[in-house]
């Protein structure tokens, strides 16, 4: 663990210096239509600034969001920032008809608030019907890794019916189906690595509604934070992340140099319940410098062994490997009581929402 903990040091020490020029940083999101061409097909989806996923942003603690997102889409939408300790800020918290009234389409509304107490990974989506199928991006992240399912008529079908999504046509890491699918191979998320050298992965599980198992070929993850929290490290051959969970990995580039692919599946325990049995992959690249140079195909990528889809066993062993860093004082002797009180909102929002 010794490259771990001079990577957390480091980090620690940037972070802490650069936290005390706390800055604001202003973006703009347009909510628009977008057509993209995957699985043979072109679809018309719903995006941020016609990106999928869309921006990343990447800040510093103690930095303030400000954010002015103008709604050119024929649907309703807010922007929810998914894990951000909303400290006296909770009208931007985001979900519709929870902490304010949606954004009408031709709307805008600006979001302001500070990321304080929090390092690592977190992400922000839209929190209206079923937009969060393609509106998504990472905050305070850079080298991301996301995996989300993809179905351009689940907003439509939902929407219509009342019930959950329709089952996805596909899953897809960084956007991209993966070489298993028709019509996606030349598209596969490629993600380089260097020989002896120590990435970080960000991890995040952007599905609707679907736990999903990932895994690297031939390749350990050391988990050193979720959620923007750091965790005592701990090194697994496979994570379970559920729908809006991020994990912070490590991965040495300590195999001979080739080509592994990264891969995720479905976790399903429930019986009987309709879902997506399909795999989504991407790339794990070790840098050929003459292969690169001649800009040719690499081997054929080495296949990790995920779960089964009903795996259990794994998903309970995952989650039970959490700890924190530190160990947790918990007080023995009550000497104080506490009050606490919670208000609710009764403002209505326009007619016709």
């Amino acid at each position: 663990m010794g490259i771990f903990n001079k990577f957390s040091f480091i980090f620690l020490v940037i972070f802490l210096a650069l936290s005390a020029n706390a800055e604001v940083q202003r973006h703009r999101f347009v909510i628009q239509a977008t057509k993209v061409k995957r699985l043979c097909k072109t679809h018309n989806i719903i995006t941020v600034n016609g990106m999928f996923p869309g921006p990343t942003l990447e800040i510093k603690n103690g930095d303030t969001l400000e954010v002015q997102v103008v709604n050119k889409a024929r649907y309703n939408v807010t922007i929810h920032w998914h894990g951000v300790r909303q400290m006296r800020t909770g009208w931007a918290y985001g979900p519709d008809f929870v902490t304010r009234c949606p954004i009408r389409p031709g709307g805008s509304c600006t979001y302001r608030f500070t990321v304080q107490g929090q390092e690592g990974t977190l992400w922000w989506h839209a929190h209206s019907s079923w937009l969060r199928a393609t509106v998504y991006g990472a905050l305070e992240s850079f080298s991301v890794t996301n995996t989300n399912d993809y179905d351009d008529q689940s907003e439509m079908e939902a929407t219509r019916t009342g019930a959950a999504p329709n089952v996805s046509d596909a899953y897809t890491i960084n956007a991209q189906s993966g070489d298993l699918y028709k019509c996606s191979s030349k598209e596969t998320t490629i993600v380089p690595i260097d020989s002896g050298e120590t990435n970080l992965l960000r991890v995040i599980n952007a599905a609707l509604n679907q736990p999903l198992f990932f895994k690297v070929a031939n390749h350990k993850l050391t988990v050193v934070g979720a959620d923007a929290s750091y965790t005592k490290p701990f090194t697994t051959s496979v994570l379970m992340l559920g729908p809006g969970q991020t994990t912070d990995v490590l991965i040495q580039g300590d195999q001979p140099p080739s080509r592994h692919y990264m891969a995720a599946r479905a976790y399903q325990s429930a019986q009987n319940a309709p879902f997506d049995n399909t795999t989504t992959t991407a790339i794990l690249e070790y840098k050929f410098a003459s292969c690169a140079a001649k800009k040719c195909n690499g081997p054929t990528p080495i296949m990790p062994s995920l779960p089964a889809y009903n795996d259990t066993n794994t998903v309970t062993a995952f989650s039970q490997s959490f700890r924190s860093r530190e160990k947790a004082e918990v007080p023995t002797d009550i000497d104080e009581s506490l009050l606490f009180t919670i208000g609710l909102g009764l403002n209505n929002c326009p007619p016709n929402l």
